[in-house]
């Protein structure tokens, strides 16, 4: 294995693909050490032969649709008038807008792309700081993957063979309480440097604002309440809010044209191109992996650490937070999942848990220099430098970090909505 990691490093920090570097070192090992090279195509085949996976493709066409539909703009704003006269003003707008968004695309770099290209440029405007305002449209896109629906959580299910309903579910409570973190942050900032506030709006500017976006407000509840309801399953919610998207694209709001459909469609089918080979390669090597028991010997040297779940939690916590600084979060997802969910279920630690948790980190991870991806959207929408940038991220990182920790030590705030929802 000492081969298969080295050469998988070497591969990586060469500037090759994350997916090219688990497939090729991948077929090399199994050559290098004599083992089938016909059950590799099926292990590829078996990564993506799945009907969870199937709410990825729909999640991306339904991210491309919002943001060409006309459903950000107006978002943005009723986030406006709900919020615009609270003390940093547009800096609440960017993180209540990224609420109500991730609503409907389930994908932090889609929100990031879809807010980042309205909300920086008005924020610039009203006198913010652009490497705050880049930053701060960074650390709101995270809400996405958190507050359902969420592709990453979708994968982990499939990863994980856990119940995408109940993490759906379960990501909320933790993205509203980081949404809460967010804001509280801003505020004092924006008291510290004096950043503008809207004037309050009225009842009757509210209700204007309400009326042109609550289609879009009501799409998370629509797709939600299908869920619980059981009127459709968390895969076929990715393809409501897909269709969802289009019409309010199409037909209400009319901003979206049948000849945007086909660039729409083009991109999405790339976007889940990219992830599809990730999940693909990664399938190989998590096979790879458990043939030479490595998740049965990390395990036991875990175990044999610490038997406490906080202890061992909060030792994975700080190894998904540095591979995060140097590794794409599905990546890290799909390599780590098969080696770590051994080690929480012997400790008795719920597999919904660990995922939410999981996704946390790995959405810090979106914005931790020097490989933060979050960073690099927003440096190029904003027109930002991406050095400014990793800058003025890190005052954001202590507030999410105190996040972290209570949805790693206090469990009950991840499962009280699933089992609210679903029983024990």
């Amino acid at each position: 294995m000492a081969f298969y990691v080295a050469g998988w490093l070497g591969l990586l920090l060469a500037g090759m693909p994350i997916a090219f570097t688990l497939g090729v070192i991948g077929y090399l090992f199994l050559w290098i050490e004599g083992g089938s090279m016909v059950s590799s195509p099926q292990r590829l085949f078996a990564g993506l032969d799945s009907f969870p996976l199937l709410a990825v493709p729909a999640f991306v066409l339904a991210g491309e649709l919002m943001n060409t539909g006309g459903i950000t703009t107006r978002i943005f704003k009723f986030s406006r008038v709900l919020v615009g006269h609270i003390s940093g003003g547009l800096g609440h707008v960017n993180v209540v807008a990224n609420v109500i968004m991730s609503g409907i695309s389930g994908s932090a770099l889609a929100d990031a792309a879809g807010i980042g290209t309205l909300i920086i440029k008005e924020m610039k405007k009203q006198g913010f700081d652009a490497p705050f305002a880049g930053s701060l449209t960074a650390a709101a896109c995270i809400l996405g993957p958190l507050i359902p629906p969420s592709i990453i959580l979708v994968i982990y299910a499939v990863t994980a063979s856990a119940s995408a309903g109940r993490l759906l579910i379960a990501g909320t409570v933790p993205g509203v309480l980081t949404a809460i973190a967010l804001m509280i942050y801003v505020y004092f900032i924006s008291k510290k440097r004096g950043y503008p506030r809207y004037e309050r709006a009225t009842k009757s500017e509210i209700w204007i604002a309400f009326k042109e976006a609550w289609l879009a407000i009501l799409a998370p509840f629509v797709i939600m309440g299908g869920i619980v309801a059981g009127i459709f399953t968390a895969t076929e919610c990715a393809a409501v809010a897909a269709v969802y998207a289009l019409v309010l694209g199409l037909f209400i709001y009319k901003e979206l044209s049948w000849s945007d459909l086909p660039r729409i469609f083009r991109d999405s089918a790339m976007t889940t191109a990219v992830i599809g080979m990730i999940v693909a390669c990664a399938n190989l090597t998590t096979w790879i992996l458990t043939r030479e028991q490595v998740p049965q010997h990390l395990a036991d040297a875990l175990l044999s650490f610490s038997d406490k779940p906080w202890v061992i939690l909060l030792l994975i916590n700080i190894l998904l937070l540095v591979l995060g600084c140097f590794m794409e979060g599905m990546a890290i997802m799909i390599l780590t999942v098969p080696v770590l969910l051994p080690v929480v279920l012997k400790l008795g630690i719920d597999p919904v848990h660990f995922g939410v948790v999981m996704v946390m980190n790995l959405m810090i991870g979106l914005l931790t220099p020097p490989f933060g991806m979050a960073l690099f959207v927003v440096a190029r929408v904003g027109d930002i430098p991406f050095t400014d940038l990793a800058k003025a991220i890190l005052p954001f990182i202590p507030p999410l970090l105190i996040v972290l920790a209570i949805i790693t030590f206090i469990p009950e705030v991840v499962l009280f909505l699933p089992r609210l929802f679903y029983g024990n």
